[in-house]
């Protein structure tokens, strides 16, 4: 459990060195891209057919009944409840600063570029529901597409094969949020059926939304007919650690992700050896009384997981942006520190007493995180993500006249004079 790789007295933070799952989403793409085409031919057909062969539910409908969603909320337990409305409360707050305010600048007189912020009008947004069905990722997808305004918000689940129906917790969240419009859909044919719609479902302009390799390449199959968030496959933390990190909270929190797929990655980086001897002990520990004990060893002990020995804790700062992880936990002396020199990640965990899993939930942060290195040039699911910038150009004559000369002279210098004249015309 836990390869080693041994890094120390070496500058080298090749990306290959490090552990890594062997993710091949242009293989998965050709797998899936068949379905994306039926769907695009055959609408909600297609999607029935494969939801009866992959998943065993026959499916006369595709949108969950509105009396089927009322009924998951009023069945919620209590405690359960209140868990996710202060989930709610907490990712609110954060995420309402995230709103993008009207910018106007006068770039000279008479010449003014107004930038305003306008929110997506459909989206599609995708909640995982087969090996853990995440109700928190109905709340990481919704509130920031709320706050940001979008006119219509459609959620896709999977079918529960006892029910038919997503899991009803999912939909009590649904509920709880007043989303309305929810399918019993899951995987690459939830995205199909956003990008390209059914005779139940209009297509929408964008799909948010974590899930596992074959709905990341789905998305990315689909991405330019609508939009995307971010490629946000299947979990992983990356930890960097020194002596002074207690291994009880280290081996807990690599845990705390392996227990969602038997590929997720989880990775000690430290300069600590003594300190990854005890990571190790304490994992073998706690994973004896672990609910999920045999996804949790098939995640630790897969090539996407391991113990990165480093020469210091600078080098593991290079190691750790090198990797850009979806979950980056600091645990070190002066962690904050650290922490806000990290380039590279898709959320930063300060400290012993910010585990990931309250970024999950209830840190008020977004959870729908870039993976597999996507960090490098992706951000998580936030307001904004849900915004589009469009400028306005409003010129006066006189402020077209003072740069006029300008224009003509670059669109002469790349051989389009039409554009020169498009100015000449405007000038006596």
């Amino acid at each position: 459990m836990l390869k080693r790789i041994d890094l120390r007295g070496s500058s080298d933070v090749a990306r290959g060195l490090l552990p890594r799952a062997r993710f091949d989403v242009a293989a998965a793409m050709a797998e899936i891209q068949p379905l994306l085409d039926r769907i695009r031919q055959d609408g909600a057909e297609a999607i029935r057919r494969v939801t009866a062969e992959r998943d065993g539910v026959e499916l006369h409908r595709l949108r969950v009944p509105t009396e089927a969603l009322a009924a998951a909320e009023s069945n919620l337990d209590p405690v359960l409840r209140a868990a996710v409305e202060e989930s709610i409360v907490r990712v609110r707050a954060a995420h309402r600063p995230q709103v993008r305010d009207t910018l106007v600048t006068e770039v000279s007189p008479g010449g003014v570029v107004t930038e305003r912020f306008i929110p997506v009008k459909r989206v599609g947004l995708y909640v995982p529901g087969g090996l853990a069905p995440l109700a928190s990722s109905v709340v990481m997808n919704v509130v920031p597409a709320q706050l940001a305004g979008v006119d219509e918000i459609a959620v896709a689940s999977p079918p529960q094969r006892a029910t038919g129906m997503p899991d009803s917790t999912i939909l009590a969240v649904c509920a709880i949020l007043g989303v309305g419009e929810v399918y019993a859909v899951g995987g690459p044919a939830a995205v199909g059926m956003f990008a390209h719609g059914t005779d139940e479902c209009d297509p929408v302009d964008m799909i948010t939304g974590p899930g596992n390799i074959y709905v990341t390449a789905a998305k990315r199959a689909v991405r330019g007919i609508v939009g995307i968030d971010a490629e946000a496959g299947t979990t992983e933390i990356a930890i960097l650690a020194d002596d002074t990190a207690e291994p009880a909270h280290v081996a807990a929190d690599l845990i705390s992700q392996a227990e969602h797929d038997p590929a997720a990655a989880g990775v000690l980086v430290t300069p600590s050896e003594a300190l990854g001897d005890a990571v190790v002990d304490e994992l073998k520990h706690q994973i004896e009384t672990t609910r999920h004990r045999e996804r949790v060893i098939a995640a630790l002990s897969g090539e996407q997981s391991g113990l990165v020995l480093v020469s210091d804790l600078e080098h593991g700062l290079a190691v750790v942006d090198e990797y850009a992880a979806e979950h980056l936990e600091i645990q070190t002396v002066d962690a904050r520190t650290l922490a806000m020199r990290v380039r590279n990640a898709g959320a930063v965990f300060v400290g012993p007493y910010s585990p990931v899993s309250l970024g999950d939930y209830c840190a008020g942060s977004n959870h729908i995180l870039p993976t597999a290195g996507c960090a490098r040039h992706s951000s998580g699911l936030s307001t904004a993500s849900f915004l589009r910038s469009v400028q306005v150009v409003d010129y006066s004559r006189a402020a077209l006249a003072q740069v006029a000369d300008r224009v003509i002279v670059l669109a002469d210098a790349e051989d389009l004079p039409a554009h020169g004249n498009a100015i000449r015309a405007r000038m006596p």
